[in-house]
């Protein structure tokens, strides 16, 4: 089965439709029916097929005309009004939630509204008033902070924008261990993106640093050395390199790669993980 890929907005992610009988290609506009009802958005990548994908996906339901588009094109315009009512109107409820987004349907018989909270936000006053404001159905939806980073975008830390608000599809579940498993500060400022929370692209290179951590002997470990047996004092798993101190001579510690090394006994035994060159 072969599937287009579609986005709604421009830092949004891309979903997969069927496009059946119609002939599309990148760069086209197209008319599909998503959870939030009827909407048109940008074909990203034509008629291709996704290994090991199974989930049904809805159709297309047309090729979208000039017309479609400059609907979508003022709703667009329209919605920065609307964004800007809500949050006056947010203020004057007094309501401790802050303003995200905002988008029409292509029809316009929805207006959703994207907000985070820190608690539960009894926004039912608010509705109603929105609802008298702009006589369509309205929705507020409340998501976390790393889906307000993905729906703004802006740079991280390493001078790109942000992952994911580029490509990533899903979030993926990111521990403290893992910066202690690539020896990073745990300074929160240094391994926390704009959201707040532990920085993406600490789980890029996990399987790496864990098949390496597993074949590297630790501090204090006794190893065999060209030169003799000796006590790891630091080591470099991504070099491949073991600063170790002689205990047969008294000389000043050398640095090996991690292949002259065997490790004899002590220190802290790791199980050894797959390669993730074989995964």
């Amino acid at each position: 089965m072969k599937v287009i890929s579609v986005k709604f907005k421009e830092n949004g992610r891309a979903y997969y439709f069927d496009p059946g009988e119609f002939q599309v290609k990148e760069g086209d506009f197209v008319i599909v029916t998503t959870a939030r009802g009827t909407e048109c958005g940008e074909v990203v990548r034509g008629p291709h097929e996704v290994p090991g994908f199974s989930r049904e996906v809805k159709p297309v339901i047309r090729v979208a005309d000039a017309v479609d588009v400059r609907r979508m094109r003022q709703n667009r315009a329209d919605v920065q009004r609307a964004f800007q009512i809500c949050e006056q109107r947010i203020a004057a409820h007094d309501l401790k939630m802050k303003l995200v987004d905002a988008e029409y349907t292509l029809d316009r018989s929805k207006l959703v509204f994207y907000f985070t909270a820190d608690n539960r936000v009894d926004f039912r006053e608010l509705v109603k008033d929105l609802a008298a404001q702009f006589h369509t159905r309205i929705e507020l939806r409340q998501i976390g902070v790393r889906d307000e980073s993905k729906m703004l975008g802006g740079l991280g830390l390493c001078g790109q924008p942000f992952c994911c608000s580029r490509f990533l599809k899903n979030f993926q579940p990111v521990s403290i261990k893992m910066a202690k498993e690539q020896g990073l500060s745990l300074n929160p400022a240094k391994i926390s993106g704009a959201c707040g929370r532990l920085m993406c692209c600490l789980a890029y290179e996990q399987k790496s640093y864990e098949y390496l951590n597993s074949i590297t002997p630790t501090p204090g470990s006794i190893v065999r050395t060209p030169d003799g047996e000796g006590t790891v004092l630091e080591v470099n798993v991504v070099a491949g390199t073991l600063k170790v101190r002689s205990n047969v001579e008294i000389l000043a510690p050398r640095v090996y790669k991690r292949e002259e090394c065997v490790y004899l006994r002590g220190g802290k035994r790791v199980p050894k993980a797959p390669d993730p060159e074989q995964d």
